[in-house]
């Protein structure tokens, strides 16, 4: 038995070529020592053998990085409880958007029940306010844009003063009014006054703010849940040794969490029905029963979780960072943020050095952030591809013959599309590209959703275009009515529309999806709220191109609404693949460690901090701590 050698004031580590910060935290362990982190008990020293994270976790040597297996890691029950309460909201939040374009643009039928649905046996759609497409696509564009573009202010918040949880909270209580209120102001009594128009805007605005607080914490209290920060590897039921890999598990649960977000998206199926065939008001009531699921299930949750704390942004300290680069050297070139590392700081006598709060890694971190959110940007034209500008895909539905079918309920092909490829993609797909070792990184993975987008609407333009040579007022196909003020449609089926409904659904699963663990993995512990929520501006972005183009959503432009977006799509699928090829290989690992300013060191000038040990050469940061190897201590 070898007797524990703890050195307080350890720069280095025997036997590792790894340097510490003499300010770091506890003490360090001999690296030809062994230690059990759970308690205080003496191990039989392994000189040379495996080697530890400090939680215990083994650390992958580079030929096993190049050769071993990737698996998704287990993840705690909390996390798919959480993915639970993102289902409930969403369903809430889809399921009345689905109507909110033909509750506002059509008027109250004629022959209907007065609570906006049509008399049967008609091609008639719901209705309910009578404003006309383009205050339709006004209206849910702004409410769009809101939702989205607010979330930047929630995931501030979020990271600055309240935390993510209660952040979340505050944003059910809001959205909580905001369904009682829409429920409201669908009652027929309120639609006949004249005055529905009040309520609904209060409601649907009020909707839009308490998504923005919901909508960009959740996911990332759901990676917080990941005991799975960095690879390292474990042996399987099958005694095979394999890397559990951040990237897979990141990947995977967040592909169970769109899927529960698209069934979530599918209750836009009863709901246009519901508005088709009984009312708007109870269109709008059965999203608001599944969304008062959630304060108890919130409630439940709330001890099991592993929360974190508002720990103040780094807001201030990127910019800091990014004003240290930019007087040094011009932003993009190669070396641009070395610069503003304490450790450069030092070596070029920059007095700075001292004061700076932050140490080397957070520096990467920013590198890593402003990459993610030039990623960002390419994702506005393909939201646009996903579905077209504005009220245009709606319009288009309307010009087609639907025999019964609400006019938007093949809108829900889209999740229903999603909740089908996602298993396909988590159990068969992924799995068997791992298998033989093929790396399908996220570059390219969100270059493949991007090339679908746009072949998705370039369906839309070509049903478009041949809904204006067939319909019977031509290129005003939209509008197209007898004289009695029935309907008249292009002798189309409303089912053609579902092809590109379909293709567009793919492209996410690709694109959306790995831009959550993007948001995620590449942004500093106190700015996740923050870098998910610019994610999450991209859509806002879409919206605001929609809002400014709403004028011209309507016959006989609705051919190049979709062509044109589609275009760009392909051009900018091209642009960014050669922009971002070189970080498709990188390794993943996820920072959730605070930051600490770095200490000077001997050392030539290498720094850690109390978890992050540099051995060696490539990007693996390894602990210099030597603990059992007992993978059943974390639950495999």
């Amino acid at each position: 038995m070898a007797t524990l050698n703890v050195v307080d004031d350890a720069l280095t580590t025997g036997g590792q070529n790894a340097y510490i910060s003499p300010g770091s935290k506890g003490s360090v362990i001999a690296a030809d020592t062994e230690v059990d982190p759970y308690g205080d008990r003496e191990l039989t020293a392994n000189p040379g053998g495996p080697q530890y994270y400090p939680n215990g976790q083994q650390i992958p040597t580079e030929e096993e990085l190049r050769t071993l297996r990737r698996v998704a890691g287990k993840m705690p029950a909390t996390t798919y409880l959480l993915c639970a309460v993102e289902f409930a909201e969403r369903a809430s939040y889809y399921g009345c958007n689905q109507v909110y374009k033909n509750f506002i643009r059509g008027k109250l039928p004629k022959g209907g029940n007065g609570a906006g649905a049509p008399a049967r046996g008609t091609q008639d759609t719901a209705g309910a306010l009578g404003k006309g497409g383009v205050i339709a696509s006004a209206m849910t564009d702004a409410f769009k844009f809101l939702a989205y573009a607010l979330p930047i202010f929630g995931g501030w918040i979020a990271d600055t003063r309240w935390g993510r949880f209660k952040t979340i909270c505050i944003g059910v209580a809001i959205c909580g009014v905001a369904h009682v209120v829409m429920v409201v102001s669908a009652i027929p009594s309120v639609l006949h006054s004249g005055h529905a128009i009040g309520p609904f805007a209060f409601s649907l605005y009020s909707l839009a703010i308490g998504a923005a607080l919901f909508k960009p914490n959740i996911s990332p209290t759901i990676l917080d849940q990941s005991p799975h920060k960095k690879p390292h590897v474990i042996t399987d039921s099958k005694g095979e040794r394999v890397i559990v890999d951040p990237e897979s598990t990141t990947e995977s649960v967040m592909l169970w969490f769109y899927l529960l977000v698209n069934i979530g998206g599918f209750f836009g199926v009863p709901t246009a029905y519901l508005a088709k065939y009984v009312g708007f008001w109870v269109a709008y009531l059965l999203p608001g029963i599944i969304f008062f699921l959630l304060p108890p299930l919130l409630w439940y949750i709330y001890p099991r979780l592993q929360k974190m704390p508002p720990g103040g942004s780094d807001l201030g300290n990127v910019f800091r960072v990014l004003g240290i680069c930019l007087r040094k050297s011009k932003f993009g070139r190669k070396g641009f943020w070395e610069a503003a590392k304490p450790t450069n700081l030092r070596i070029a006598g920059d007095p700075r050095a001292a004061t700076v709060p932050w140490n080397d890694q957070f520096v990467d971190d920013v590198q890593r952030t402003f990459q993610a959110c030039a990623i960002f940007l390419f994702y506005p034209i393909a939201n646009i591809n996903d579905g077209g500008l504005g009220a245009a895909a709606n319009l288009q539905s309307a010009a087609l013959v639907s025999n019964g079918v609400p006019n938007d309920v093949l809108d829900n092909l889209n999740p229903l599309a999603i909740i089908l490829f996602i298993p396909f993609l988590n159990h068969i797909f992924y799995p068997f590209l791992r298998a033989r070792r093929i790396h399908f990184g996220p570059i390219a993975r969100i270059t493949t959703g991007f090339m679908f987008s746009a072949i998705g609407s370039i369906g839309y333009a070509a049903i478009q275009a041949s809904i204006y040579k067939q319909s019977p007022c031509g290129n005003m196909a939209s509008t197209c009515e007898d004289a009695d003020g029935n309907a008249l449609v292009a002798p189309i089926s409303l089912w053609v529309y579902a092809v590109p409904t379909v293709v567009t659904a793919l492209s996410e699963c690709f694109m959306n999806i790995t831009a959550f663990g993007l948001a995620y993995s590449r942004s500093p512990k106190n700015m996740k709220g923050l870098v998910m929520a610019l994610n999450l501006f991209t859509t806002a972005i879409s919206s605001a191109i929609s809002l400014a183009t709403a004028s011209v959503i309507q016959d006989p432009y609705l051919t190049w609404a979709f062509a044109g977006p589609s275009i760009v799509g392909f051009v900018m699928a091209v642009i960014f693949w050669f922009t971002f090829k070189h970080l498709n290989n990188e390794e993943f690992v996820i920072n959730t460690e605070a930051v600490e300013p770095d200490a000077e060191s001997v050392n030539d000038g290498k720094y850690a901090d109390e978890s992050r040990f540099e051995v060696g050469a490539g990007d693996v940061k390894k602990s210099a701590v030597n603990v059992r190897d007992d993978n059943k201590a974390f639950g495999h």
